[in-house]
């Protein structure tokens, strides 16, 4: 791994939008997340296709091109993630990005980019957009927020905690008031740990479910599996996945022999309402809790011996918390602490 600087007060970081374009409707929140960025002490820098909806992968392509090609941008962040930035990674040059690693945050589509750049030998950062941790209503998440501070300008150790408080449920952009007030939390759950390992330490890779599986069908950018190993995370997203379409999906890692590579899986907090399905109550929790049971029994029949530890913030839930995509995680089972290398 090819582990790159921190940016530093007041360098320049490019903002992109490599999947879907969405600035160019829902304004408010991006000009949101934009004044915090700022407020970090760093230096927006949009590209042509940042405010664009309606962008080519070749255009998108060339915007993340000029990113790591101009020397004065020293981290890149993704405004939102979409559904097609699959299409982006064929008109990359992985010689754009060795030439002059740099940080990149992003999660949900934003998967394909950070399995990319995995492939290269070039390690990044799982979580943070501009529009949605950045652009939270009301203020950030002080969680989100002490994470994304020390992703993005430390390094050595943090600690992961469970939130006391959290949400799934979105507000409407379209309503400017959804940006007003923080949202309503839930009360804390904590982590849930499965299995007899004690301490397990290595190297993280994972991301959005659904976009590992799209990766795995693609298969271009995969590494052959004896060279994964270590900490595997996943999540999903706010398309709701039905527990046997999540098994299904493990399964395929399964066998494609990436499942028993791992010595410990993470399992993020399940996003369980959308502003398309309104599930009730009790129907979000029997869908994290059938969510659960489809992980459990992919392990049990394709690495019984891996750690499994469930309920982390990792994902499409607020708060966020920010993982090194291709940095080390410690997972200790007898104290129930998790710690990432920044």
């Amino acid at each position: 791994m090819i582990f790159t600087a921190k940016p530093v007060l007041g360098d320049k970081v490019a903002v992109v939008s490599p999947s879907g374009g969405l600035p160019e409707i829902f304004p408010a929140p991006y000009e949101l997340g934009l004044r915090r960025l700022s407020s970090f002490g760093l230096e927006p820098v949009e590209y042509p296709t940042t405010r664009k909806l309606a962008s080519t992968p070749e255009q998108r392509a060339a915007d993340l091109h000029a990113a790591w090609s101009d020397p004065s941008i020293r981290a890149v962040i993704a405004t939102i993630g979409g559904d097609d930035q699959l299409t982006v990674l064929k008109h990359l040059d992985p010689a754009v990005f060795r030439a002059d690693p740099k940080p990149f945050f992003g999660y949900s589509d934003n998967t394909n980019l950070l399995n990319f750049l995995y492939s290269l030998g070039i390690p990044a950062f799982h979580g943070g957009s501009v529009m949605v941790q950045f652009g939270r209503g009301g203020a950030m998440h002080p969680d989100s927020e002490r994470s994304l501070r020390a992703a993005l300008f430390t390094s050595g150790d943090f600690e992961l905690t469970p939130a006391s408080g959290w949400t799934d449920r979105d507000r409407d952009w379209a309503d400017p008031s959804s940006l007003e007030t923080e949202p309503e939390l839930f009360p804390g759950t904590g982590w849930t740990w499965h299995g007899s390992a004690e301490q397990v330490s290595g190297r993280l890779w994972g991301g959005c479910l659904e976009i590992i599986d799209w990766q795995l069908a693609a298969g271009r950018w995969m590494l052959p599996a004896e060279e994964y190993s270590g900490v595997l995370f996943l999540e999903t997203s706010e398309e709701l996945p039905s527990a046997p379409q999540v098994y299904r999906m493990l399964r395929n890692l399964g066998e494609r022999g990436l499942l028993r590579r791992f010595d410990a899986v993470l399992w993020g907090r399940p996003k369980a309402w959308s502003l398309e399905q309104h599930l009730t109550a009790d129907e979000s929790t029997a869908y994290t809790t059938d969510q659960y049971a489809a992980v459990s029994r992919a392990l049990a029949e394709y690495n019984p011996a891996a750690l499994l530890v469930t309920g982390l913030d990792i994902g499409h839930t607020d708060p966020q918390l920010i993982l090194p995509y291709g940095g080390i995680a410690q997972v200790d089972a007898l104290n129930q602490r998790i710690t990432v290398t920044y």
